[in-house]
C-alpha cells in the first residue's frame, strides 16, 4: 500500500506557506516560520508515532503530554544542532544518511506498533487507570511497594507506563535526523540570507515541540472520553496498531 497521499495535502501547505516567504520582512517570515513549526507535527510519520505514545500509555493525557513533550525536545534538538550548522555551511545532508533515517523511522515504527499490538493483546490497556475502594478489595503490600503504595493513596493502582522518557527522546531524534535535510533546504530556499534561515529554524524547532506535546494532548483526551474510552480500548488501539504496523513497513521500504 502506497501511503504517498498523506502527505500530497501537507506539501501543498507547506508550499503555499514557503510562497508567502517572498518579499516579506523578517517579522513576517519568523512568523510563518512558528506556523510552519507548529503545523510540523501533522506530518504523517509524527502522527503515527503520536498514536503510538498516546496507546502506549492506555490515555494517561498528562503522561502522553509528557512524552509528546520530549519527543518534540528530541526532534528539535537534532533540528537545531545539524540544521544549523548546514545553513551556514550551505551543506546539506549526506542522501545515504537521510534515506538511511528515514529507513530507521519506518523500523522504529514498526517495533512500537508491534509492542502495542503485543501489550493490548495481553489486555494491558482494555482498562482504565482506577481506584479500587478498600472495604472490597484487599492487596498485601510489602516493603517498598507498601510505601509506594500508601503515597499514593488507600485502594490506588498505579499501572505501568510502556514508554520512558528517554525513549521517546531517543525516537524524536531519529525522526528530527530523518526531516533535518527536508527543512533546512525549504528555509535556504526560501529565504534570502542565512541569518534569516537560521532565525527561521530557531523559531521552527520550538515549536515543532508545541504542537507535538498539544497532539499527544488532544488525542489522550478525545479517546478516553467516556462515549469514545471503550472503542478506543477495544478497537481503535489495535486499529491504530496495524495501521503503523502497514505505515512503518511502507516507510522503512519493506512493501
Amino acid at each position: 500500500m502506497d501511503f504517498e497521499f498523506l502527505f500530497h495535502p501537507l506539501e501543498e501547505v507547506d508550499a503555499w506557506l514557503t510562497g508567502l516567504f517572498s518579499g516579506a520582512s523578517l517579522l513576517v517570515a519568523l512568523g510563518i516560520a512558528v506556523v510552519l513549526g507548529l503545523r510540523h507535527a501533522s506530518d504523517p510519520d509524527h502522527l503515527v508515532a503520536v498514536t503510538s505514545l498516546v496507546a502506549a500509555d492506555g490515555g494517561d493525557r498528562r503522561a502522553a503530554t509528557r512524552l509528546g513533550l520530549w519527543w518534540g525536545a528530541g526532534h528539535a534538538g537534532t533540528l537545531l544542532a545539524i540544521g544549523l550548522p548546514l545553513i551556514f555551511l550551505k551543506s546539506e545532508l549526506p542522501a545515504w544518511l537521510e534515506t538511511g533515517a528515514e529507513k530507521a523511522v519506518g523500523a522504529v515504527i514498526l517495533v512500537l506498533a508491534a509492542r502495542v499490538i503485543f501489550k493490548w493483546s495481553k489486555g494491558d490497556y482494555r482498562a482504565a487507570a482506577h481506584e479500587h475502594r478498600p472495604a472490597h478489595h484487599h492487596h498485601h503490600h510489602d516493603g517498598h511497594d507498601r510505601r509506594r503504595h500508601l503515597r499514593r493513596g488507600p485502594g490506588t493502582h498505579a499501572h505501568r507506563h510502556v514508554r520512558t522518557p528517554r525513549q521517546a527522546l531517543g525516537i524524536g531524534m531519529l525522526h528530527g535526523l530523518a526531516g533535518t535535510g527536508a527543512v533546512v533546504l525549504l528555509l535556504i530556499a526560501a529565504l534570502p540570507t542565512q541569518f534569516e534561515a537560521a532565525a527561521a529554524l530557531a523559531l521552527f524547532a520550538p515549536m515543532s515541540v508545541l504542537s507535538m506535546a498539544v497532539c499527544t494532548s488532544v488525542f489522550a483526551w478525545v479517546l478516553t472520553r467516556p462515549i469514545v474510552e471503550p472503542v478506543y480500548r477495544t478497537v481503535l488501539i489495535p486499529a491504530l496498531g496495524l495501521f503503523a504496523l502497514t505505515f512503518g513497513a511502507w516507510y522503512a521500504g519493506l512493501t
